[in-house]
């Protein structure tokens, strides 16, 4: 482990996990999030300050029930045990864990009894939120109640010489409000942990990282322009300047202006080796008559890897390859160790092109949370205008484009959405949301524009605010800004009378429509 002071958090399962992580972090203190079957010995190896262990799904009552290792509470090494967690610890130390009559879901309020140590600086009640259906019945040697609730007698517990502690709630989640100061009670005040996560330390530590690993051998970046290839690009520009070879594909299912934007920016401002790859009749040749979106996004991802793997060849021997993985890519993509924890989805970026084409993987923010990417951008410079970009998805416009993919549909599309977010730029919500963009529906309606019957294509607004994509909420945007935009769509761009608004949330739907 690189950085000197950190939190290894243990995977019980649970679907705030992460949200334990990012709150960690927001401390200035790292966190990583690992297999919950990791051994004492390999602990006290990778020497963390602090051990959390997560909540989850699973019931203590069951034989099933995900268990770690016993010792770890042996180490020294103070250790908070949340929600699932937290009954575990209280089982494995000799404590009893039962099924509860009254189950706890939502808001509860917390009568706290101690303020000396997890507690301090909260008032005797506090609001948190709950979620578990098991509860501690009985407590093991040597702790004591620090916390209850009505139907939690003990929702915070402790043994105060051995720095262990256990909270019934969720302390990471928004809506525990004083959740991050007991995090940081029990991380920067109990545990000792110095605030010393910073971007300016992760990149100082990257590049020499980067340059050790490479020596003088070239590196490849596969540069789509969004902000997670352009804050790698950039990163890696700074470590080793002309050994990086940039390519970039234009498979025409990118956004209005895309080309011209990342040539003028990387290969004009930066003076970046830049290769432009121009193979817009290849992608739609190949998408003709495809419907599916699971199809559309393997053509798009095996397509990808032939252009890249020729142009690849052009260049002769390359040992590296650089990605953009996120550390929620790698949680999704698996429950990275197998774990409780179900899978997701696969994403296009973790894995394949090195594993097809030979090379070395460099992979720098794999442990980097989105807004942390978006941090370390601005600390290296980028113009806010990239930093603060919305996400695109990796088979580009060929998913908001519902079913078969071709030009006509692909321009009408591209027009409608450089109004939107111009629109919503001008209105100075760009930055409050997560991601907005258009989607070209697969049917046509019946409109009249100067006088005369149209039949036309349909286009929807999609406008989401979010943490980090894992849920989402429709954003409420103002009725004048969205006829604005209703209004220009429909008066400018050829072929399309009828603009709708998604008012889905994630769950149940997805962010993007396929």
């Amino acid at each position: 482990m690189w950085h000197r002071d950190w939190v290894a958090i243990l995977d019980l399962g649970s679907q705030y996990t992460h949200l334990i992580a990012r709150r960690i972090r927001e401390l200035g203190v790292y966190s990583e999030i690992v297999d919950f079957r990791i051994t004492p010995s390999e602990l006290r190896e990778r020497n963390p300050k602090a051990i959390i262990l997560s909540g989850g799904p699973a019931s203590l009552t069951l034989r099933t029930a995900p268990v770690c290792d016993r010792d770890i509470f042996n180490l020294g090494i103070p250790v908070l045990g949340i929600c699932y967690g937290a009954q575990l610890m209280a089982k494995l130390l000799g404590g009893e864990v039962e099924r509860a009559k009254a189950h706890e879901y939502g808001k509860a309020i917390l009568r706290v009894k101690s303020k000396r140590t997890l507690f301090k600086g909260l008032n005797s009640q506090e609001v948190v939120w709950m979620s578990h259906a098991d509860k501690i019945t009985k407590l093991p040697e040597g702790f004591s109640v620090i916390s209850s609730t009505d139907n939690s007698l003990y929702a915070g517990i402790e043994n105060r010489k051995k720095k262990l502690y256990g909270v019934q709630f969720h302390p990471e989640v928004v809506h525990t409000p004083k959740g991050e100061k007991i995090l940081e009670n029990f991380v920067v005040g109990i545990s000792g942990c110095k605030k010393s996560w910073t971007m300016s330390s992760f990149i100082k530590t990257k590049i020499k990282e980067i340059r050790g690993a490479v020596g003088k051998e070239r590196v490849l970046c596969a540069l789509s322009g969004g902000v997670d290839s352009s804050v790698l690009a950039v990163l890696l520009h700074k470590a080793i300047r002309k050994q990086l070879i940039c390519i970039f594909i234009d498979n025409g299912l990118l956004r209005k202006g895309e080309r011209e934007t990342v040539v003028r920016r990387f290969k004009n401002y930066y003076r970046m080796n830049l290769k432009v790859v121009r193979a817009e009749d290849l992608f739609l040749k190949n998408l003709k008559g495809v419907i599916d979106p699971e199809k559309k996004r393997k053509i798009i991802g095996n397509l990808f890897i032939k252009v890249f793997e020729k142009e690849a060849k052009k260049l002769g021997k390359i040992k590296f390859l650089a990605q953009g993985t996120l550390y929620p890519d790698v949680i999704e993509s698996k429950s990275a160790w197998g774990g409780p924890s179900s899978t997701i989805k696969t994403h296009h970026n973790v894995g394949g092109l090195p594993e097809k084409l030979g090379f070395k993987l460099i992979e720098p923010f794999k442990f980097l949370f989105k807004d942390e990417v978006r941090a370390l951008g601005r600390e290296l410079g980028l113009p806010e205008e990239v930093v603060f970009r919305h996400p695109f998805p990796g088979p580009g416009l060929a998913v908001r484009v519902i079913g078969e993919v071709d030009k006509e549909k692909l321009d009408i599309l591209r027009e409608a959405d450089a109004i939107l977010i111009e629109e919503i730029k001008k209105a100075k919500f760009y930055e409050k949301l997560w991601q907005s963009f258009c989607v070209f529906l697969p049917v046509k309606s019946v409109g009249v524009m100067g006088d005369e019957r149209t039949y036309e294509n349909v286009i929807a607004i999609r406008a989401v605010e979010s943490q980090d994509a894992m849920t989402a909420s429709w954003a409420h945007l103002p009725y004048e800004l969205l006829e604005k935009i209703s209004n220009r769509i429909i008066n400018e761009v050829k072929g399309v009378n009828r603009v709708v608004y998604d008012i889905s949330s994630k769950p149940p739907s997805t962010i993007e429509w396929e």
